[in-house]
């Protein structure tokens, strides 16, 4: 009868938070990434990293839920599975799972649920780290945007970044000094290593991963979900190849002469003279829904909003442009990307541009729209002042 050993390392994967930030209605690590929930991904890593006991910290009444999570994970390695429930703080919940740490563990690492993603080798590193003698050791990532010292809204003195770095975990430990640590906290830290630190340690630090960001706000989660998401499938010589994105080139013209205020871009502007159509004559908008509709295979501006559809008499931009994403999203398209030019004496879009981007992104839902304005230099109709034209180019991607 053979018997196993006693794994050197003890992993506490800390996974008691609420959530609320998430504001997933429920326990963070319970969120589902792709089919599995934000814990079993980060137990995957856990469980690819060199053998440890595996002790998860559960929320209040979640430790059934947990378990299943870890034994599926674990797959041949059930026996290091151990779950713990979790306190009112991290600090807490950390000092739960190491009363959990089997007596022969001499290195131990905390990681965050939340990191679901972190690959196994910065498990290695942490490890390696406290090896060679290091008393503790964090993965870190540098600090790539410049910071400043601010007083309320006011600066009050740019920072050196070369001198700070971002934490994540694991964290990892010496059992010893890590248990020690615990025993004499009277405050609470943000994180083991300033809890270690505090203590009189030396902590380390070894490369980070950017994939150990933590999942905290609902962007986190779409770009976790972004990460994991499978790749096309790369077609073959029997597969039908998948759709490439397209594009597609749309140009409207109207002249001035219609009544109540000017509706161009998205945008209204008092005091200039309206233009004359159907709807508001706002060709930007219109060029636009002839390029998406053009990109897309789906006709043009006449074939969805003529002037036999009365209740577009008066519309404007957002109305056209909503119903046009609409029709693309049931063809299985998306908007990449719109650009348009604007001919014309006036308005004067440069001092209201940017408004007009956003009004026109909005009603795309999102979707990046760039306006950009030019005259002809008196020639043609609109060099004359008679009218608007626009001419715009748009990218449909598949949905």
């Amino acid at each position: 009868m053979s018997i196993t050993p006693v794994p050197r390392v003890a992993v506490i994967v800390v996974a008691a938070g609420s959530g609320t930030r998430l504001g997933a209605g429920g326990p963070k690590a319970f969120v589902g990434l792709d089919a599995h929930s934000i814990l079993r991904h980060c137990l995957h890593g856990v469980f690819a990293a060199p053998e440890a006991q595996v002790i998860v910290v559960a929320p209040v009444g979640r430790d059934g839920d947990a378990l299943t999570e870890a034994l599926e994970a674990a797959g041949d390695r059930r026996d290091l599975v151990h779950v713990v429930t979790g306190a009112d703080t991290r600090q807490g919940s950390v000092a739960a799972g190491l009363h959990a740490v089997w007596p022969d563990v001499e290195i131990v690492l905390v990681h965050d649920a939340a990191r679901a993603l972190t690959p196994p080798a910065v498990f290695e590193r942490v490890v390696a780290a406290i090896d060679g003698g290091a008393a503790g050791a964090i993965p870190v990532r540098p600090v790539v945007d410049t910071l400043k010292r601010v007083d309320g809204t006011d600066i009050v003195a740019a920072v050196d970044r070369d001198e700070l770095a971002a934490a994540q975990t694991p964290q990892g430990f010496r059992r010893d000094v890590l248990d020690a640590a615990y025993r004499a906290a009277t405050a609470e830290f943000t994180d083991d290593a300033a809890l270690v630190a505090s203590a009189g340690h030396q902590v380390v630090t070894v490369p980070g991963s950017e994939e150990g960001f933590k999942i905290t706000t609902p962007a986190d989660l779409a770009r976790a979900r972004a990460l994991l998401a499978p790749l096309p499938a790369v077609p073959t010589a029997l597969d039908a190849a998948p759709r490439a994105p397209r594009v597609g080139v749309g140009t409207d013209v109207h002249a001035f002469g219609g009544d109540g205020s000017l509706w161009l871009a998205g945008l209204e502007w008092p005091g200039e003279q309206a233009l004359s159509g159907h709807s508001d004559g706002d060709a930007v908008a219109h060029a636009i829904v002839d390029a998406l509709l053009a990109a897309a295979g789906l006709g043009d501006i006449g074939t969805h909003f003529g002037t036999d559809r009365p209740e577009y008499s008066g519309a404007h931009a957002d109305a056209f442009l909503a119903r046009t994403r609409a029709l693309l999203g049931e063809a299985g398209w998306e908007v990449g990307n719109v650009s348009v030019q604007v001919q014309a004496n006036r308005p004067r879009l440069s001092a209201r541009r940017t408004e007009a981007e956003a009004a026109l992104s909005a009603a795309l839902g999102g979707a990046p729209v760039s306006v950009s304005a030019t005259t002809t230099d008196g020639l043609g109709f609109t060099g004359t002042g008679e009218g608007v034209s626009a001419f715009a180019v748009a990218l449909v991607v598949p949905a």
